[in-house]
């Protein structure tokens, strides 16, 4: 047991060194794409590697005007992933000269349970909207855009504008807007009293790790926090364009998520009357 510690240190640094030169990779790639990359900017004001984005700028502007944002938000069941997972995506949309690419980095499940996920993602686009003048972004054309977690987390960001329970704390623009423009959802779960998966035999899942992992519980243990943490509790009328995109046979997040979330989404109005009125109930 006495070498434990340097075990750690080791395995520590070599992950250090690993994510120093994937690091390397991309700034590479981006100057030769003429892109302006600015990796680890702080959203929280603190040094958790988690709490950061990367910042992706074009190097010649198509125009003057402030540019519309892309915030892309990386999966992994929500306990594994990284942001620079969408550096290649983001450096293709910042490299047209007409938009800006944020990549989205948040607490994992090894870290923080829900809702410190939420809490985190909607402080970066506070983040993103506080230096808009700073950077010449257009504060009012900001969207996500991610897959499976991440599908889950922008969803939830397009349903959740206004509903204070799940701001959080974090920042230091805690006075503005987290509201997005948009949502791309790639095959992300969007009702969490439903199982993700089922068995061959068409029963769910409920002892799902990564829900289990994110919620402290299943579905059936932690009804109240799978409300909680369902983009299709919050649909209502003023929610912004969304787009979604999932297989029909996928055997991770069943396809009747993205059936759910779209049919709530088409309707004129909030598909559940007292989505608004679950703040309260719903809050950690």
């Amino acid at each position: 047991m006495k070498h434990l510690p340097l075990f750690l240190l080791l395995n520590s640094t070599l992950f250090a060194a690993e994510l120093s030169e994937s690091k390397q990779k991309v700034l590479a790639i981006a100057a030769q794409n003429q892109v302006e990359l600015r990796l680890d900017q702080s959203y929280a004001d603190n040094d958790n590697p988690k709490q950061k984005v990367d910042l992706y700028l074009p190097g010649k502007r198509n125009s003057s005007k402030p540019l519309p944002v892309v915030a892309f938000i990386h999966g992994g069941g929500w306990v594994n992933g990284d942001r620079l997972g969408y550096a290649a995506a983001a450096i293709q949309l910042a490299r047209t000269g007409d938009y800006a690419a944020v990549t989205v980095g948040y607490r994992l499940t090894k870290e923080a349970h829900w809702p410190e996920q939420i809490y985190d993602c909607k402080a970066a686009i506070r983040w993103i909207r506080g230096h808009a003048q700073e950077l010449n972004l257009d504060a009012d054309r900001i969207a996500v855009w991610g897959s499976s977690a991440g599908g889950h987390l922008s969803s939830l960001l397009g349903t959740s504008g206004g509903v204070k329970a799940l701001e959080g704390r974090i920042g230091p623009f805690t006075s503005l807007s987290s509201r997005v423009a948009g949502a791309v959802n790639l095959c992300g779960p969007e009702d969490f009293t439903k199982a993700l998966m089922f068995d061959k035999t068409g029963n769910p899942i409920i002892q799902d790790d990564a829900v289990i992992g994110l919620l402290g519980g299943n579905y059936e243990e932690q009804h109240d926090a799978a409300v909680a943490a369902s983009p299709l509790t919050y649909v209502s009328a003023d929610d912004p364009p969304f787009i979604t995109f999932h297989g029909t046979t996928d055997q991770r997040v069943a396809f009747l998520h993205a059936e759910a979330i779209h049919a709530a989404l088409k309707k004129p109005a909030c598909h559940r009357c007292s989505c608004r009125s679950l703040e309260a109930a719903t809050a950690p």
